[in-house]
């Protein structure tokens, strides 16, 4: 995607919200222009703080969950027998909503950011493990013989094939939890904290009823999403460069 149509869409975004707020013509939906304003501002106060808390808690969740369901889905993909034991309790676990799980998490580690960074790691482990377990079981069986008759053993096996076939699987399952751990991260910083930008987000909306600074820490939550979409992108085009090639 090229930068120049992300910018020509993010003015449409602009224009359609400066509209909205003509007409609307309430407190509660500012001009983009007055929210920008006061984003910049609030830059310089302890805007710049929440959302640094925020990255911080994010980005760890979803480090720990690639490190742990990437190998798994792996080793599961590449096993018939794994494959077969695991496959019954992914398929039960898989589909249970994790954020119900909040209250409990909480109760058992408390409401620090080891919470919030496990509630994460749990929404994101299954996603990553379910998407490289099917690429990498989808492998050519005859590639795998023929590999295997030249004396490739399961080590080589998982980091000259499995893994570089399954990488791709990966960074598109990164790419489809980031949506997913932006928003459980909001709902993960609602209470019990006072740092990040659910808080921040909660907090000036409803509690000082400051609707420019309340738009101004979704901005920087879009933002927060938005950086994270383009690293995945960037770490796709230097890992998988043969995706690009024409």
């Amino acid at each position: 995607m090229k930068r120049r149509d992300v910018l020509l869409a993010a003015l449409a975004l602009l224009v359609v919200w400066q509209i909205a707020a003509m007409i609307v013509s309430l407190p509660i939906l500012p001009p983009p222009l007055e929210v920008l304003r006061v984003f910049f501002r609030e830059l310089r106060q302890d805007l710049l703080v929440h959302f640094a808390v925020s990255l911080w808690r994010v980005t760890a969740g979803m480090a720990l969950s690639v490190l742990a369901a990437a190998p798994a889905g792996l080793a599961i993909g590449g096993s018939r027998r794994l494959n077969r034991f695991f496959s019954p309790l992914v398929y039960l676990l898989y589909p249970i909503p994790k954020v119900v799980l909040v209250p409990v998490v909480i109760l058992f580690l408390g409401i620090g950011d080891v919470a919030k960074i496990a509630i994460l790691f749990l929404i994101l482990f299954f996603q990553i493990l379910v998407l490289v377990r099917d690429q990498a079981s989808g492998l050519p069986p005859q590639l795998i013989q023929s590999l295997r008759s030249l004396g490739a053993g399961r080590r080589a096996l998982f980091r000259f094939v499995y893994l570089p076939a399954s990488l791709p699987a990966i960074l598109t399952a990164l790419r489809q939890s980031i949506g997913t751990a932006v928003a459980v991260l909001y709902i993960t910083e609602l209470s019990a904290t006072k740092y990040g930008l659910g808080y921040y987000i909660y907090y000036k909306g409803s509690s000082l009823l400051d609707y420019p600074a309340m738009y101004a820490g979704v901005i920087a939550m879009s933002l927060l999403g938005l950086g994270m979409y383009f690293s995945v992108d960037w770490l796709e085009r230097k890992w998988c460069k043969w995706k690009f090639v024409s």
